[in-house]
């Protein structure tokens, strides 16, 4: 393990990666509940996409581990399982079949681009100060899911967002579940976040959150994946371009983000904001989509939530072999895993918020060229609960404030392409 996963030269060892493995797992497994109720709502079979889900999550994780080494997990990415239930089926009139078919193609498409290293050029077009934002705003959006997961933020009655009342429930529970988590993490407990998330899950029993049902029973037998189950009628229209499109595009600016981010905040990128073994962890990303249509599942992505593991010290893929093998487990111990509720992995993510913040204090606000795309950068993330969003207009404002001041020649030619298709993206959006 030594010498394939580089520990030592990381600075790091085989129990470290193993806590930081559990926490990642920890954090995501929400996916395990959550993917297959708002898939089934488009008629899937629950219990097929849950499998899918461990399944693919595995598949893909395994696959960042051996041939990126890297400490990034996979799995449905949340986004892009709503727009494929409530956009493509629900609001298109689709059938769920028609949309995996979406979603396989695009994950070939994506195994092609990223052979070709396509996708490698878009990360390295990404100018420095706008990869430290990139994790920047990660980070306040990866804290407002904490929040929002754990009820302590919610739509106000008359403003957007507001606090919830915190004396009582999954609120209450969080408070206390962060006061645990930040309280061990400055007096630097390993695994502080694990723990963390460990002692709130305990202290949710005696809440009334952390509900143990009846019959409880630690083994289950998983139902049968949906495998396979596409439809090539309707491919060569407008609408079935757009949804192809959105798939392919938020996949890929997903994907970017998080691997910019999470390699940043673990301190593996170069000097040159490059990424260690890039192509391969995209390939795993990309054969991990096509793994997951032909299971049953919607697109597979790179998880922030990975973010938590590197926080307690994940520098190598031998975490993500931890986090692969607790998806595989999870297939069969389902019940246990799904008892730690979002107030228990609230915590965790709010302090991962704040590690990701400190990237902020390296990037160049005084040239305003510079600055204020990054600046867009880190609010829209969160402001608009998209990652691939905050990259697209912080590139956009990027290139139109260097066109402003006359500085063509730090515009690359990739940075030229991807501020036409942005535009091209927007447009096609307008219209429909």
């Amino acid at each position: 393990m030594e010498k394939f996963f580089k520990l030592q030269e990381r600075g790091t060892t085989v129990q470290r990666e193993l806590v930081a493995g559990l926490t990642t797992f920890l954090t995501m497994a929400y996916i395990l509940a959550v993917n297959p109720g708002m898939l089934s709502l488009t008629g899937m079979p629950a219990g097929g996409v849950f499998t899918a889900t461990a399944l693919a999550s595995a598949i893909a994780t395994l696959l960042m581990a051996f041939l990126a080494n890297l400490p990034v997990a996979l799995a449905p990415g949340m986004g892009l399982n709503a727009f494929f239930t409530f956009t493509v089926v629900m609001g298109m009139g689709y059938s769920w079949q028609l949309a995996l078919t979406a979603v396989f193609l695009e994950g070939i498409l994506f195994i092609i681009l990223s052979l070709f290293n396509v996708r490698e050029a878009i990360i390295k077009a990404i100018p420095a100060n706008l990869k430290k934002a990139v994790a920047v705003g990660i980070g306040l959006f990866i804290a407002l899911i904490g929040f929002a997961n754990a009820g302590i933020v919610i739509s106000g009655g008359g403003t957007i967002i507001e606090l919830s009342k915190l004396t009582s429930g999954a609120p209450l529970l969080a408070i206390i579940g962060l006061l645990i988590t930040i309280a061990l993490y400055v007096i630097r407990v390993p695994g502080s976040i694990l723990v963390g998330i460990l002692v709130t899950t305990v202290i949710g029993i005696f809440m009334g959150v952390t509900v143990i049902p009846e019959n409880f029973s630690l083994i289950s037998i998983p139902a049968a994946p949906i495998f396979a189950q596409f439809e090539f009628s309707n491919l060569l229209t407008l609408k079935f371009f757009i949804v192809f499109f959105t798939f392919l595009f938020v996949d890929i600016f997903d994907t970017i983000g998080t691997l910019v981010g999470v390699t940043t905040q673990a301190g593996l990128t170069q000097k040159d904001g490059e990424i260690p073994q890039v192509k391969q962890a995209l390939l795993s990303d990309a054969v991990g989509t096509v793994a997951g249509a032909l299971l049953g599942t919607s697109t597979v992505t790179s998880y922030i939530e990975s973010s938590a593991g590197v926080a307690v010290g994940g520098r190598t893929g031998l975490s993500s072999v931890f986090t692969g093998i607790l998806f595989l487990l999870a297939l069969f111990l389902s019940p246990l895993f799904l008892l730690i509720p979002s107030a228990a992995t609230a915590p965790a993510l709010i302090v991962v918020g704040f590690l990701m913040m400190q990237a902020v204090t390296s990037i160049d606000f005084k040239d305003p060229a510079e600055g204020i795309p990054a600046f867009l950068t880190i609010v829209i993330m969160p402001f608009a609960y998209s990652i691939a969003d905050g990259i697209v207009y912080g590139l956009l404002s990027y290139v139109f404030l260097k066109i402003i001041t006359r500085k063509f020649s730090e515009i690359t030619i990739v940075s030229w392409v991807l501020f036409l298709i942005f535009l091209l993206r927007i447009i096609l959006n307008a219209v429909n």
